[in-house]
């Protein structure tokens, strides 16, 4: 071994020990007769002394000593001197004092510091990201991602779950997203596609008697990216066999607390989990991933304002629309350039713009207020009572903002959602530290594509319907409900899972609502329907994010920092500079032509 100890484990304790360690020259400070170093390694800092007088010859070599030199360093741990001792380092109070240097490596120099405090492109931190991930922080995070995989591991093994490693080459049958697409050599003109997720496989591993089965899954999407996805990303996989949606619900709510207490066992974890179905996280919340932490519902003045002679919410109610408000709490003192910023953030959102009524805070209470204490673009058309009234229905205090959307219901929604979210963090309404996880169900199955004139299925076509709903299906798909549940947290969806369906008769149903012919259904969905005619158990489970739940967990806003290897938002890999273009003889022995591009 190069090293019989980890920098960052010596403590006072093993002051007067022989040691040798090893590790990257994080610093170098020369002061004189004495040099210091900061030696780093995976587990931290530790500081090196050079003195002469112990060693002239490791002295001598450790002056040509740069930045991320690899190197290995014989001595005796002592103690600082006082008043060197450094509080912000678990080995502040010790340092090694060196009798022996062995240069292992050298090193350019980097084209960033190996430090926390980085002010460098994203785009530079990928294409050195093997220097990148040296830094303590993506260390931590990287033990962060072990210790929760680790946690998982011994909870479901616990629980008689065994892991079972599915196929990274199946068949193309899209769910949604587009497949990535894997071209056969030895079947030319044929395609593997890359698993979005090991869906049908799992189901069945159900029908094959496995009865709970888990596994760390690889993904893969080819889709838009954004903060919270990647082309390639890892989810927790699990199913069972015999249960109800309350037995999955209350099994992955255990591990999960299970997995809060282990890995962040200083931070408030609320349980147990709220649940609540999704038409009421619609209505409250404008969406379906709610962050529970912090108040500021959605509320319906259409009663209010339907009679107040308003053109634009005449309009838009006498198209099937909705007047929708939020009220943000001690902003009634917004000026023109905050609320042109709200505007354009309902804009970016799909909206046509905002409403806003200002009430000042120099009443004590709404029932105080006066024509002289609100403003608002549409005062002229707003009564003191009507405003009275918008204020007792949204609770809004005197000091406060009230923004009101008029729009379709989901247009309303969306837009009030993220006004809703991006405000919950600038007027700070939330505790950072909390991980406040929500169950969301009683989905519909089904959801309609104005584009695509047709129903689709709002999670995946798997899902079984509410057997009181089944009556719906051919007649009114609209009404049907699925046995279908999202794992939320902190406004994040970590997973999504169902009941499944476990007959052909049901599942042939479904897809006949989503417009599958039955050549469609044959060739991409035969497998599965064959199976469930061999005695198919009931079975239901679900698909958890393990990248968005350690980005949560890790407290950071994108789930490139918690992946080792991760792509750009372009889906491209600057330390591999891939994807790239192949070679004439592997285009010709895969047989593919490529059309020529303009």
């Amino acid at each position: 071994m190069y090293k019989d100890v980890n920098n960052g484990e010596l403590r006072k304790g093993d002051v007067g020990k022989s040691i040798t360690v090893a590790g990257w020259v994080s610093r170098r400070r020369d002061h004189g007769n004495l040099i210091f170093i900061d030696l780093r390694d995976r587990s931290g800092l530790l500081q090196v002394v050079f003195n002469p007088k112990i060693s002239s010859s490791a002295h001598k070599n450790a002056q040509m000593l740069r930045g991320e030199w690899v190197i290995q360093v014989s001595g005796d741990v002592v103690q600082r001197i006082k008043g060197s001792e450094n509080p912000d380092l678990p080995t502040g109070d010790i340092e090694l004092s060196a009798d022996k240097l062995v240069v292992i490596s050298r090193s350019k120099t980097p084209p960033f510091e190996v430090d926390d405090d980085l002010n460098i492109d994203d785009l530079t931190r990928l294409k050195y990201r093997f220097i990148d991930l040296r830094r303590p922080k993506m260390q931590a995070l990287l033990k962060l991602r072990h210790d929760v995989t680790r946690t998982i591991w011994n909870y479901l093994s616990n629980q008689g779950f065994i892991q079972v490693e599915t196929p990274i080459l199946i068949k193309s049958t899209p769910e949604g997203a587009r497949d990535y697409l894997v071209p056969s050599r030895l079947h030319k003109g044929q395609f593997y596609a890359l698993p979005q997720s090991p869906q049908q496989l799992k189901q069945m591993l159900m029908v094959s008697g496995v009865e709970r089965y888990f596994q760390i899954a690889h993904c893969f999407r080819d889709e838009d990216l954004r903060a919270d996805r990647q082309p390639e990303h890892t989810q927790l996989d699990l199913e069972m066999s015999f249960v109800h949606q309350e037995d999955v619900v209350n099994l992955v709510e255990a591990l999960f607390s299970t997995i809060v207490k282990e890995v962040r066992p200083t931070n408030s974890l609320s349980e147990p989990f709220i649940r609540i179905s999704y038409d009421e996280a619609m209505e409250r919340f404008g969406t379906d991933k709610p962050d529970v932490r912090f108040g500021l519902e959605l509320n319906s003045i259409t009663d209010i304002v339907s009679n107040l002679g308003i053109n634009v919410f005449n309009k838009t109610l006498e198209s099937g629309g909705t007047i929708r408000s939020l009220v943000l709490p001690g902003c009634g003192y917004f000026v023109r350039k905050q609320t042109d910023e709200l505007i354009e953030l309902a804009k970016s959102n799909g909206g046509k713009g905002l409403v806003f009524i200002s009430i000042d805070n120099e009443i004590n209470s709404i029932e105080k207020l006066s024509y002289e204490n609100y403003r608002s673009p549409i005062k002229k058309l707003l009564s003191v009572e009507a405003v009275k009234s918008i204020s007792n229905v949204t609770n809004a205090k005197p000091g406060d903002l009230i923004v009101i959307v008029a729009d379709d219901y989901k247009v309303a929604n969306n837009v009030l959602s993220n006004l809703r979210t991006e405000m919950g963090k600038r007027l700070k309404l939330y505790d950072t530290s909390e991980f406040s996880f929500v169950w969301v169900d009683n989905f519909p199955l089904f959801e309609w594509d104005d584009k695509e004139s047709a129903w689709s299925a709002m999670h995946h076509v798997f899902s079984a319907p509410k057997q009181e709903d089944l009556e719906y299906l051919e007649t009114d798909p609209g009404k049907v409900r699925a046995e279908l549940y999202d794992l939320v947290c902190n406004g994040h969806e970590i997973g999504s899972g169902s009941i499944r369906i476990h007959d052909r008769r049901t599942q042939t149903r479904v897809f006949n609502v989503i417009g599958y012919t039955k050549k469609d259904i044959d060739e991409r969905f035969r497998h599965l329907l064959d199976a469930f005619d061999y005695g198919a158990p009931p079975h239901g489970g679900m698909g958890l994010g393990l990248d968005r739940l350690i980005m949560i967990l890790g407290g950071e806003d994108n789930i490139r920092e918690v992946i080792a290897f991760p792509k750009t938002q372009a889906a491209s890999d600057p330390l591999f500079d891939a994807p790239s273009f192949l070679g004439k003889s592997q285009i010709d022995e895969l047989g593919i032509l490529f059309k020529p591009t303009d």
